[in-house]
């Protein structure tokens, strides 16, 4: 079955298969009355009360028995939980079995087997540009499964291969439409929006292998660096950020801290300072509270 363009979009049909106990009872059967149906026949041919037309029946209808039940020996197969066979009859496709034990089916039907379990794929670290032109390292997992076997068979020319290079493809993409961890204001980066650049990285992939039948389960960043040749220079402006961002704190403390002080002694009266003395006081915590080093304290004994 295809879809209205008339080359994709194969739907699942149920298979149609029979009891692979009650078949293996009818080919024993069929094996063991070939083998007396020949030792008839060879004794009606060998022995006193020879009897050959009836012992050249017996013996070619032997051979025609076991014949048969050489073929139909061909139509058993077993399927396991999360397994299917694909039936295939000349080209033309008869149908899907998903249900897992022993089955028998036309010896003639090529089957087909498909994993319908979760796999893994642990992609390759890519190099590749993030929105911002910088060069970056990024690598994902994706966890998937097949859900529609003709999709995956008849759609594709190889659905493994298709799932990985597809991915590869969804990742470069996505690294492509988000900055690494500089990005305009409120902007969802690749480091501070993990959870949703996976969700959007899952999105891209299932809208991109819903052609191969695949449905995506996970898909997660397992890799996020600066390229080599870029590191050490994003490192130093890590750094400095981060410098400058421990700087603004220490400085906006250090005005709240001299600002209550001021007011401290300004409302119990313990010293009245003028202008100048204030200015020279607050210089003074500015340099106690900012500085790096520990301030050595000088004691003024004069007047």
């Amino acid at each position: 079955m295809t879809s209205g363009n008339g080359t994709l979009g194969h739907k699942e049909v149920e298979g149609k298969t029979s009891n692979g106990w009650t078949m293996l009872v009818l080919v024993v059967a069929m094996y063991t009355v070939s083998i007396i149906m020949f030792i008839l026949g060879a004794y009606y041919l060998e022995s006193h009360t020879r009897n050959p037309p009836l012992g050249t029946i017996l013996i070619l209808a032997s051979t025609i028995l076991l014949s048969l039940a050489i073929i139909y020996n061909c139509g058993f197969f077993t399927l396991q939980p999360n397994q299917a066979r694909v039936l295939i009859l000349f080209g033309d496709y008869r149908g899907t079995v998903k249900k897992d034990g022993f089955h028998w089916t036309n010896p003639f039907i090529k089957k087909l087997l498909v994993s319908l379990r979760l796999r893994n794929m642990e992609g390759a670290k890519l190099k590749v540009n993030d929105k911002m032109g910088n060069p970056i390292e990024i690598a994902a997992v994706i966890v998937w499964r097949v859900v529609e076997t003709t999709q995956a068979l008849f759609d594709v020319d190889n659905y493994e291969n298709y799932v990985t290079v597809q991915s590869e493809s969804a990742v470069r993409h996505l690294a492509s439409t988000y900055a690494y961890d500089h990005g305009e204001q409120n902007e969802i980066t690749l480091r501070s929006g993990m959870d949703e650049v996976s969700h959007n990285l899952k999105k891209e992939l299932q809208e991109r292998l819903a052609k191969a039948g695949v449905t995506v389960e996970e898909a997660r960043i397992t890799h996020l660096a600066y390229a080599p040749e870029i590191a050490q220079v994003m490192l130093r402006r890590q750094q400095a950020e981060a410098v400058i961002a421990a700087r603004q704190k220490i400085v906006h403390g250090a005005v709240s801290m001299v600002e209550m002080a001021l007011n401290e002694l300004a409302e119990k009266q313990v010293v009245r300072l003028d202008d100048e003395r204030k200015a020279m006081m607050v210089s003074n915590l500015l340099v106690v509270l900012c500085g790096e080093s520990e301030v050595t304290p000088v004691v003024n004994t004069g007047a």
